[in-house]
């Protein structure tokens, strides 16, 4: 994907990503180590992932739709 071309979230979407975004978030700051590592936080990162892999799919069969 070129950068002028981004995905388009509805807004759910959009909610959803901000909502794991902060549970990222809490687990960096529950870290006790000083630079961090020792938290897993795969499984919310596959989530975005899974939710922008939506958004790729949609626009596809909206742009062959045209």
């Amino acid at each position: 994907m070129s950068s002028s071309e981004q995905l388009r979230f509805t807004a759910g979407e959009k909610a959803r990503i901000a909502l794991l975004v902060a549970r990222m978030a809490k687990r960096g700051l529950a870290d006790d180590r000083q630079f961090g590592g020792r938290v897993d936080q795969s499984d919310l990162q596959r989530k975005v992932e899974r939710i922008e892999n939506q958004a790729r799919r949609r626009a596809a069969t909206s742009k062959n739709g045209k």
